[in-house]
């Protein structure tokens, strides 16, 4: 065949297989059998063999999946993939729809089921899918696009030609119960460990090096979200019916998968259905998401630092097992705080085996008056290890002991303090108490920190345990020989990939060092904030709390912790012995965002839609010049800036406030001169 004629075949082969698929796989409406759609399948890769150079990225014979992948890298979202906010009563979802019908006025609300899965970002160019990203941290993910090409619902060419050039879809990368079941009946008949639960599995799955393996488990994708700069509608219900239409599969409304309401009646009438009836679905569910249908309103309402203030998630009661408390022991937490944590009988709990339940601290051991060998109520609901909601008393045995809290810390025996208006007891014995310095270390070398690669938990428990290290300062003069001599397990490799990391760490800007020193109180948003606002660290070390309270996201709790960590001698000597390491205690003025002054001490809330810049691009631009840009109007509010469309009650605020309003060209003749 010359290789003209095999070029149009393939195209026609990629073109009818890509269709085949949607139906399949997307409309559950297939018109051929599986025999002949698997011999039009080895008919193109029989093609593509043979040319080597026809083949394309998005060749329907990609699904089957490609190459080992050996590493994901990070990439950063375009637009970032906050959570939302929980709700867990009718109570909170009706206090969320007041506050946006108080802020707006009427709005129509759109009710989706929220998947029990994996997050996934889809980047689309020109109608073609060209990335995958997972949601990481919310900022940025690691990019698994070979993994995601195998998802035979989703689309590697999109359907139409009415799309967007450049745009993103949000998704939830689940198992159906289904393929589930299937898998573990397969991991059964080999004599294998059975996989705990269908979303842990599909994280699992989506993570793995071998896209082939991926495309043997058979995951699935449902879209709930676009994001884009130029999208065909200003209705997110629109989007995703937009969406369907372009071959993504999508909360069917004709299956009440989705639907709109403007009252609450309507909102909870939807999630009262899908609460009885969610175990019928073929994937699992744990809740209902409520979003503000319109997006410049959605803009308008903005967002916090975590989460979008127009969307909240409605969470299902969680499941409940009871069981017996064996036992309490006591963790130490980097920052001295001592977690209680029961110890049980194993029981089954939504679809996990449960051995250990949160206590949370002393109150809520004295709120239960737990006894040792009480039957409990175990649930777990959005918490990661589950937690005791409730005591069967009358099932209480004769002499049983009361859990007593520890006044001493368990680990070290320092007497415990319990800091005022906090619910958490804390061993004061921060540089001498063992566990309080490995997991100090750990959080140290983690990827959100100085991202040490070779340097997890149990290397780093060895590496103290054998005292190469006492604290994070000495991890800079461990050598590739000192951990050679400590024998097992460690080779040339592990040695130097540890080494080499230790190493490169000394390039990590200074907002994750600030973030890795482990400041109690001190997340990753805050350390961004205070890396912006202070520029060193040796002028943080300087400031009193009334200075660091006028920074945003810090308040009076968070600049005593400050202070406080400034004000202990032995954390100023190992900062001392970071900085000599050459760490970067400072930024460097290439990643400043600033640029100007023009805007110094002025304080902006941004709201509609502008000729000449992105909503994110005002924002920049206010920053770039030295201003701030807040989410909601205050008294501290020095502009309120109004582009099309704004709101009514933007202004009306703005107006009770005695805030000035000014247009986009007024804002251009501020930063331009």
């Amino acid at each position: 065949m010359e290789r003209s004629e095999a070029a149009a075949r393939i195209a026609e082969l990629t073109v009818e297989l890509h269709e085949h698929n949607h139906r399949y796989y997307v409309l559950a409406q297939p018109i051929i059998s599986d025999q002949a759609f698997d011999a039009l399948l080895k008919e193109l890769e029989a093609l593509e063999r043979a040319f080597p150079d026809l083949v394309d990225d998005n060749s329907p014979t990609q699904r089957v999946g490609g190459d080992i992948t050996r590493n994901f890298p990070t990439v950063a979202h375009r637009y970032p993939m906050l959570s939302l906010g929980n709700s867990y009563s009718r109570e909170e979802v009706a206090e969320f729809v007041e506050r946006v019908q108080r802020e707006i006025g009427t709005v129509t609300f759109v009710m989706e089921l929220k998947y029990d899965g994996v997050a996934i970002s889809l980047t689309y160019q020109d109608g073609r899918l060209i990335r995958g990203v997972t949601r990481g941290d919310g900022e940025k993910g690691e990019e698994v696009t070979a993994n995601v090409r195998t998802i035979r619902s989703i689309p590697l060419i999109l359907r139409g030609a009415d799309h967007p050039a450049l745009f993103e879809v949000r998704g939830e990368v689940v198992f159906t119960r289904k393929q589930f079941d299937r898998l573990n009946r397969q991991r059964e008949d080999a004599g294998e460990e059975l996989y705990a639960n269908p979303r842990n599995t599909a994280a699992g799955t989506l993570k793995l090096q071998d896209p082939k393996e991926v495309a043997r488990r058979g995951l699935e994708n449902f879209i709930y979200g676009i994001q884009g700069d130029r999208l065909p509608e200003r209705s997110h219900y629109a989007n995703i019916l937009r969406a369907k239409a372009w071959g993504f599969r999508t909360p069917d409304p004709a299956r009440r998968f989705i639907a709109q309401a403007s009252d609450l009646d309507g909102i909870m009438a939807f999630i009262d259905h899908w609460d009885s009836q969610r175990h019928a679905l073929e994937v699992a569910i744990d809740g209902v998401v409520i979003k503000v249908d319109d997006l410049d309103v959605q803009a308008e309402l903005g967002m916090t630092a975590k989460s979008p203030r127009w969307a909240i998630a409605y969470k299902f009661a969680a499941e409940q097992a009871t069981t017996e408390l064996r036992q309490v022991s006591y963790q130490v937490g980097r920052t001295g705080a001592i977690t209680p944590v029961a110890e049980l009988a194993p029981v089954l709990l939504a679809g996990t085996t449960v051995k250990r339940a949160s206590l949370h601290n002393a109150d809520q051991i004295s709120k239960l008056g737990l006894h040792i060998g009480d039957r409990v109520r175990v649930e777990k609901g959005g918490e990661i290890i589950p937690k005791i909601v409730g005591v069967l008393l009358e099932a209480r045995p004769v002499n049983a002991l009361p859990v007593i809290f520890p006044t001493t810390c368990p680990e070290c025996g320092t007497p415990l303090v319990r800091l005022e208006g906090e619910a958490q007891h804390y061993c004061p014995n921060e540089h001498q108490c063992p566990p309080q310095i490995i997991r100090r270390i750990e959080h140290f070398v983690s990827r959100k920190a100085m991202d040490i690669e070779g340097l997890g938990g149990e290397t780093v428990e060895e590496l103290f345990k054998e005292g190469l290290i006492a604290n994070i300062a000495d991890l800079y003069k461990v050598t590739k020989e000192d951990l050679l001599a400590l024998g097992k397990g460690w080779g040339e490799k592990s040695a130097r990939l540890v080494v080499d990391g230790i190493a490169g760490s000394r390039s990590i800007p200074f907002e994750r060092v600030l973030f890795a020193i482990g400041i109690r109180h001190v997340g990753e948003t805050v350390a961004k904030k205070l890396a912006r606002a202070v520029q060193s660290m040796e002028r943080l070390a300087a400031m009193n709390k009334d200075e660091l309270t006028t920074i945003e996201e810090v308040g009076p709790v968070i600049a005593e912790s400050i202070v406080d960590f400034f004000a202990v001698e032995g954390n100023r000597t190992i900062l001392e012995r970071l900085r000599e390491q050459g760490l970067r205690f400072g930024s460097d003025p290439s990643e400043v965002v600033q640029v100007g002054d023009r805007l110094k001490g002025l304080s902006f809330v941004v709201s509609g839609v502008f000729r000449n810049f992105s909503r994110d691009g005002i924002k920049e631009a206010i920053e770039r010049n030295g201003g701030k840009v807040s989410g909601s109007i205050s008294s501290k509010t020095s502009y309120l800036l109004a582009g099309a469309d704004m709101g009514p009650a933007k202004r009306a605020k703005a107006e009770q406030l005695d805030v000035r309003v000014i247009d986009e060209d007024e804002f251009t003749r501020m930063i331009e001169g």
